[in-house]
């Protein structure tokens, strides 16, 4: 079996950019970390966003991809899709071809950092990723990981915390049937 360092290491550093993302949200104990000013930058650093100031509006944005994002997470509902393509719309791209073998999109209008989720988010969709971005299954916990797994089967953000845990649980549950 993997450690949970060793198969974090093994995470592209999009899928990671994207999971933090969804790990800013308020979820079990933990508040947005959008709120904080300095988390909100290192969070949204790897979307574009420079070391300035933080505009509101920017912020209301990132929120809202971030639930459309945590919304495909939890549905096959193709309607989940064309609300992220709505929310993602006013970002356009142009291509670059002039290196011979590679393609580098530049973005010409919208918002900086949901124009770099945007990109982040087709490349995983693009290179097949997206479907390793998984929620535990400890409906206490819901941290969203990248499932390293070779059957892609991994069912808990941490098999020492949550999956133990809920092994545990069953097993007494078990024994308590007899």
């Amino acid at each position: 079996m993997t450690t949970t360092a060793a198969s974090e290491a093994s995470v592209p550093a999009t899928a990671a950019a994207v999971v933090d993302l969804l790990n800013s949200r308020a979820y079990a104990i933990h508040t947005d970390k959008l709120d904080d000013p300095a988390l909100a930058h290192t969070l949204l650093a790897p979307f574009g966003q420079d070391a300035g100031t933080i505009p509101p509006q920017r912020l209301d944005l990132v929120r809202g991809l971030r639930g459309n994002l945590m919304t495909l997470l939890t549905t096959e509902d193709p309607a989940a899709w064309m609300m992220f393509t709505e929310r993602t719309s006013g970002a356009a791209f142009t291509q670059d071809f002039s290196t011979p073998g590679k393609v580098v999109p530049h973005q010409i209008t919208g918002d900086t950092v949901v124009g770099g989720i945007t990109l982040h988010v087709a490349g995983l969709v693009a290179n097949g990723t997206w479907s390793r971005l998984r929620i535990c299954a400890n409906h206490e916990c819901t941290k969203v990981f990248y499932d390293t797994t070779r059957s892609r089967t991994r069912r808990w953000h941490s098999y020492e915390l949550c999956g133990n845990r809920a092994n545990v649980a069953n097993h007494r549950a078990r024994k308590s049937d007899h």
